[in-house]
C-alpha cells in the first residue's frame, strides 16, 4: 500500500499516521495488512500509532452491570498477541480505549499475559474510567447534570445508588496527558472512553511537540486541530479490514483503507458522518462539538484516499458553556427465563391474544407467593396490524425477583401455552410445538437497563489526570494498577511472578475505581470494497426503498434509534429532496411516532442522505436498548416502515425524466 504522504495539503504539512487494523479489539484482523501498512508508513519518517477502540453501549446494559466482556478471553489474547508483535516489529505505539470492557481490571490481566508469553517488555500507561458514586450524587443534588439527549430520563438518586458501578466516557486531555508525562510510551490502554479520544489526543500530542518551536499555541488549540480528523473520523467504521490515516498540522487528514481491493470515495466517507449519530453535521463530546457544515471531501489521484479538511471544532468554554462528562451505568431490575416453540393449528393462531391474556391469569392465580413479576410475548409471524401468517414462533419472556421464581413462572407459562382452551379447539393434545434444543425452560439469568446516561458538568481540572502517587510511592486505597513493565524489546524473565511487576498509573481526576469494561460494535465501513461492480437490473419503483442505495437503522446510544436514506444519483436525492415526501409529519406518520418525538429530522447533502432520529419506544413507553423483552438492541431492523414509504405517480414521472 502506498500511502499518500504529500507535504501540501491545503498549505499543512503531515504530523501523523494512525493504522486502525480493526474497529474493535477481540474482533479479528488481519495481521498482514496492517504489517504491509505499517512497513510503508514507518518509512516516511511521519509519527506512526496504531490506535482502536474496544467498547460500546450497542450490545446492551448487561456489560456494565455486570462487568463481562463482549468477545471471550481467548479473542483478547489473540488480538493482543498480533498488536504487541507489529508494536515491537516497527517500534509503534499501541493506544486503545474503553479496554474491552467496563474498566481495566481483567484487560490488565490479559494484556500482561500477552505480553510474559510473548517474552516481551513495554512501558505500559493505564487510565482509570470510574467514577464514585458519592460525587455522582453530589453534582446531582446541584442540578449539574443532565440527560444526554431529550430522550434520557431525569436522573435520581435511586438510579445512581441502584448502578452496578458508574463510568466516565474519557475526553481527550486523560490521554493527552499521559503521552505527555511520558513521551517514551508503548502502549497505552484506556478505559471506557469517547470513541474519538485517543485518535485526535496522538494527533494533538505530536502537534505540540512539532509546532510549538514555530508558532506556540494553547494546549487546546492542538486539541482543536486534531479534533477535526478524530471526530469526523470514528473508525469503527472500518471494522473489516482496518484503514490508514494521515493527519495535517491544519486539521485535514487523508483516509485509505488498508485492503487493496477496497476504496474509499468523498460519498462514502462523508456518509459515515451519519452512523450512529443523532444528526450528521454537529458532532457532540467532551469539551464541544464538531462543525462538518462546511467539510469538503476530495478524491485523491491514486483513486483509493479521500481528504477531509473545513470541519471546525468548537469548545464548550469559548460559548460560556461548562466542560461534561458523560456517565454511563447500568443496573439489575431482575432474573429471566423463556420458553419458545411454535404453534401451527390456524384455528388458534387467529386467537393467540385471547390465550395468551388467559396465560396470564393462570400465572396469577398459580403464584401468589411471587411479586413484581411480569411477563410477555415475542410472537414472529404476527404483524402489527394483526394479520397472522400459517404458523407463529412464540417466545414466552418473564421477569422476576429470583431465578427459580422466573422459571417457575416460565414452566407455568408454559403449561398454560399448551393446554389452555379456546373457542372451536380441535387439537386437545396440545396447543403448543416446543423443546428446541431439548430445552422446555431456558434460564437468562439477570436482566439489566441502562440507569445512567448522562452528562455531568466539570469543574476546572478535572478534565485532566491526577498525579501520578507522590514521594511515599503510596497508591491512593481501591486502586489496582494495571501490569506494566519498562524498556522496550528487552526479553522478560518468564519466572517472575506478575505481581512484583510495576505499573504506571493514571487515573482520572474524579476517583476512579477500576473495575471491567464492555465492549461490542461493529459499524458499517465508508469503503467501498467493489467498486467495479455492476448491479442487476432492479424492477420498477414503488416504494422509498427502491431507490435508495442503503437504507439502514441503527443505535444512536441507548435511548434513539437513527435511520439514514442514501441516494446514488444527485439527480434522484435532489428530487426526493424536493418532493416533500421525507417531511417530519410524513415520517413520523411512516415511523407511528409523533412529530414531537422526532430528535433531527433532515438531508445531509455531502452524502446525499436523509437521515431522522427517534427515540427507542416499546408498548407506548421510552426505554433504553437492552432490558426487558428487548428484540433489536443494535437497533438495525426497524428501518422497514422507512424502506416501504409509497412513491406516488407524480414523484415516480419526475424520478423518470
Amino acid at each position: 500500500m502506498e500511502p499518500v504522504t504529500s507535504a501540501n495539503a491545503g498549505n499543512g504539512m503531515p504530523v501523523c499516521h494512525v493504522v486502525t487494523p480493526v474497529g474493535m479489539l477481540g474482533y479479528g484482523f488481519d495481521e498482514k495488512l496492517t504489517e504491509t501498512a505499517l512497513e510503508s508508513l514507518v518509512s516516511t519518517g511521519t509519527p506512526t500509532a496504531i490506535i482502536l477502540d474496544s467498547g460500546s453501549t450497542d450490545s446492551g446494559p448487561e456489560k456494565l452491570a455486570l462487568g463481562v466482556t463482549t468477545c471471550p478471553r481467548s479473542s483478547y489474547y489473540r488480538d493482543l498477541s498480533k498488536l504487541l508483535k507489529l508494536v515491537y516489529a516497527f517500534h509503534v505505539p499501541l493506544i486503545f480505549s474503553s479496554a474491552g470492557e467496563t474498566g481495566l481490571t481483567p484487560m490488565s490481566k490479559r494484556f500482561h499475559s500477552s505480553s510474559r508469553r510473548l517474552h516481551y517488555r513495554f512501558k505500559v500507561l493505564a487510565i482509570f474510567a470510574g467514577i464514585d458514586k458519592a460525587i455522582v450524587l453530589d453534582r446531582l443534588r446541584k442540578g449539574s447534570i443532565t440527560g444526554c439527549g431529550k430522550s434520557v430520563p431525569p436522573l435520581t438518586e435511586n438510579d445512581v445508588e441502584n448502578s452496578t458501578m458508574i463510568m466516565s466516557q474519557l475526553g481527550p486531555e486523560p490521554f493527552l496527558d499521559a503521552m505527555a508525562a511520558n513521551p517514551d510510551f508503548d502502549v497505552i490502554v484506556g478505559g471506557r472512553a469517547y470513541d474519538p479520544a485517543p485518535y485526535f489526543a496522538y494527533a494533538a500530542h505530536l502537534m505540540k511537540s512539532q509546532l510549538a518551536m514555530r508558532a506556540p499555541r494553547r494546549d487546546k488549540d492542538y486539541l482543536g486541530l486534531s479534533s477535526t480528523w478524530a471526530r469526523s473520523w470514528s473508525v469503527e467504521g472500518f471494522a473489516s479490514y482496518g484503514a490508514v490515516a494521515t493527519v495535517y498540522d491544519n486539521g485535514t487528514f487523508d483516509i485509505v483503507p488498508t485492503l487493496p481491493t477496497s476504496r474509499c470515495t468523498p460519498l462514502s466517507v462523508a456518509a459515515h458522518t451519519l452512523y450512529e449519530k443523532s444528526r450528521p453535521d454537529l458532532l457532540y463530546g467532551p469539551g464541544g462539538w464538531l462543525d462538518l457544515t462546511k467539510s469538503t471531501y476530495e478524491q485523491m489521484t491514486d483513486g483509493r484516499t479521500v481528504r477531509v479538511a473545513g470541519s471546525t471544532f468548537h469548545f464548550s468554554e469559548d460559548n460560556a458553556q461548562p466542560y461534561q462528562l458523560k456517565l454511563e451505568a447500568a443496573t439489575i431490575v431482575g432474573y429471566r427465563s423463556m420458553y419458545m416453540g411454535t404453534i401451527r393449528d390456524p384455528i388458534l393462531i387467529h386467537q393467540i391474544d385471547p390465550l395468551l391474556d388467559q396465560v396470564r391469569s393462570y400465572i396469577t392465580a398459580q403464584h401468589t407467593d411471587v411479586s413484581d413479576w411480569d411477563i410477555h410475548w415475542h410472537i414472529h409471524g404476527k404483524d402489527e396490524s394483526g394479520k397472522v401468517a400459517n404458523d407463529i414462533f412464540l417466545i414466552g419472556e418473564v421477569i422476576a425477583p429470583t431465578q427459580a421464581q422466573a422459571r417457575a413462572i416460565a414452566s407455568t407459562a408454559r403449561v398454560g401455552t399448551m393446554h389452555g382452551s379456546y373457542l372451536g379447539q380441535k387439537a386437545t393434545s396440545g396447543n403448543f410445538g416446543f423443546g428446541i434444543g431439548g430445552k422446555v425452560e431456558i434460564e437468562l439469568g439477570p436482566c439489566a437497563k441502562f440507569s445512567i446516561y448522562h452528562l455531568m458538568d466539570l469543574k476546572e481540572g478535572e478534565k485532566h489526570l491526577f498525579s501520578p502517587p507522590g514521594p511515599s510511592g503510596i497508591r491512593q486505597q481501591g486502586r489496582i494498577p494495571l501490569i506494566s513493565t519498562i524498556g522496550r524489546g528487552e526479553k522478560t524473565d518468564t519466572s517472575q511472578d506478575a505481581s512484583s511487576t510495576t505499573a504506571k498509573e493514571l487515573p482520572i481526576n474524579l476517583s476512579s475505581k477500576p473495575k471491567s469494561n464492555k465492549g461490542e460494535s461493529a459499524a458499517q465501513t465508508p469503503a467501498d470494497s467493489t467498486p467495479n461492480s455492476k448491479a442487476e437490473p432492479s424492477p420498477a419503483p414503488t416504494v422509498l426503498g427502491d431507490i435508495t442505495r442503503v437504507l439502514r437503522s441503527k443505535n444512536a446510544g441507548p435511548y434513539e434509534i437513527t435511520l439514514d436514506a442514501m441516494f446514488e444519483s444527485e439527480a434522484t436525492y435532489q428530487t426526493i429532496k424536493h418532493s416533500g415526501l421525507l417531511s417530519e409529519e410524513s415520517v413520523a406518520a411512516a415511523l407511528g411516532v409523533s412529530r414531537d418525538h422526532i430528535v433531527w429530522c433532515g438531508f445531509f447533502d455531502p452524502a446525499r442522505a436523509f437521515k431522522v432520529t427517534i427515540p427507542r419506544i416499546r408498548g407506548g413507553k421510552l426505554v433504553p436498548a437492552g432490558g426487558y423483552m428487548e428484540d433489536d438492541v443494535h437497533g438495525t431492523q426497524q428501518h422497514l416502515e422507512l424502506f416501504n414509504m409509497k412513491l406516488s405517480d407524480e414523484l415516480l414521472a419526475r424520478l423518470a425524466v
